[in-house]
């Protein structure tokens, strides 16, 4: 059962990043509920609450077409210029930030159900304006349909209102940022507590893949997650040591070599292994934490770009960074994995030298001219060296990355502020 769950999970989060997602589900809930009331108004209950409450029942089929016509018109009009916003959104989210960002905005649980309210609505009233004749009289109209169909359109004019201040705010670099934290953040926490959950209470080593029986997979695509207890308890089945080869985020080559085995394995072993990877043709941050770091250093770096030149943006991006290098601090650089006491699985993982390398590396290009920038990084690196790490490596590429900094900075800063500025602003 947790086999299924995971890979049901894995792909109910591909599906959901997918923009037509709810607006489909809640399509298909909307001719559902046209073909119910249909139903239910076969058993006269328009009739019993006329005479209940006659105000909220419409007596005439012109009236009943016009206001369901009206209806089905004004939906559609706030649909398209809806759909626009969004599209809009993206464009600018693309432009002014990254390309990255797509995926998760896409991705709006919120911009996605309200979309798909209107377009059930809209299929709603069109099922319904098929059950109205003009010349039906007050006992035979659908009245409680249409009625049901006014107050649905009343609900998509409240959260075409609450669209238009959701969609202005999705739109900050505030909000952008917190979202890609928050998202990176808890999926970083929940690999570290599957490490301590799996890890044996004596170190040890994994043995020397050197020499392991070497298998490929047939199609390409980005290694977004794996089920890694799964993963386990078929390593503890088969008597078998597993090791992938290529980190998770990373984009793995058909054909390429991926899985290493302790021994020689059968096409079914190597079949059930992959049944538990998951690859997709697009990244998520739900999935891979990597992706968060690389997102935010685009923001950073797009923010100190000439075209944009908006120091405040690349200062906030600093800031969730070293956040998020804190709490990555916390997690080994091997994801390695035990199962009763025995060491059975091991990840390729992007250690945290590389991870702040890369990262460091655009920043010290694009904000080295930048003097409050400069400060601003060397206070993360010192705050990042204060820190507790799972590893003393780490502190070791810290004081390697401000090395760099120091460098880079005292030459950048000389040319715009002079020798003496330069050596002050930097011993400050």
């Amino acid at each position: 059962m947790k086999k299924l769950y995971h890979r049901v999970k894995s792909l109910f989060n591909s599906i959901r990043s997918k923009i037509a997602f709810y607006p489909t589900v809640l399509s298909v809930f909307g001719i559902a509920l046209s073909v119910v009331m249909l139903g239910v108004e076969q058993m006269n209950i328009s009739s019993e609450l006329k005479e209940l409450v006659p105000a909220f029942i419409v007596e005439n089929g012109d009236t009943a077409l016009a206001v369901l016509s009206v209806c089905i018109g004004g939906l559609i009009s706030m649909m398209v210029f809806s759909f626009s916003m969004v599209m809009l959104l993206l464009s600018q989210a693309s432009s002014n930030f990254s390309p990255r960002l797509l995926p998760g905005l896409i991705s709006d649980k919120n911009h996605q159900i309200i979309l798909g309210t209107y377009l059930a609505t809209i299929l709603y009233n069109i099922f319904i304006l098929f059950a109205v004749e003009p010349t039906d009289d007050s006992y035979s109209l659908p009245g409680l349909s249409i009625f049901l169909g006014i107050l649905l359109t009343i609900v998509c004019l409240c959260a075409f209102i609450y669209f238009i201040h959701n969609i202005s705010q999705s739109i900050q670099v505030n909000n952008i940022l917190d979202t890609i934290f928050s998202k990176s953040i808890s999926r970083m926490k929940t690999i570290i507590e599957l490490e301590n959950e799996t890890r044996k209470t004596e170190p040890v080593s994994f043995p020397e893949t050197t020499h392991w029986s070497v298998y490929t997979i047939s199609k390409s695509g980005y290694f977004q997650n794996v089920s890694v207890r799964n993963l386990l308890k078929l390593c503890a089945e088969k008597d078998l040591k597993i090791y992938l080869t290529i980190p998770k985020g990373m984009f793995v080559l058909q054909n390429s070599p991926f899985i290493k085995t302790s021994r020689p394995v059968d096409e079914a072993t190597i079949r059930e292994i992959v049944s538990n990877i998951s690859f997709q043709r697009g990244e998520l941050v739900e999935d891979n934490y990597i992706l968060a770091f690389k997102q935010i250093t685009e923001i950073a770096v797009k923010a100190m770009s000439p075209g944009i030149n908006d120091p405040g943006t690349a200062i906030n991006a600093i800031d969730y960074l070293t956040e998020l290098f804190s709490l990555r601090m916390k997690k080994t650089n091997s994801s390695e994995y035990h199962h009763n006491g025995q060491l059975l699985v091991k990840i390729a993982s992007v250690n945290f030298d590389e991870l702040l390398f890369n990262t460091m590396a655009s920043l010290r290009t694009y904000c080295k001219h930048d003097p409050i920038l400069i400060q601003k990084l060397l206070w993360m690196l010192a705050y990042l060296a204060g820190e507790e790490a799972a590893n003393n490596s780490y502190y070791k590429a810290i004081a390697k990355e401000k090395k760099r900094l120091m460098k880079d900075a005292n030459k950048t800063l000389k040319i715009y502020c002079g020798k003496k500025m330069a050596k002050k602003l930097l011993e400050s």
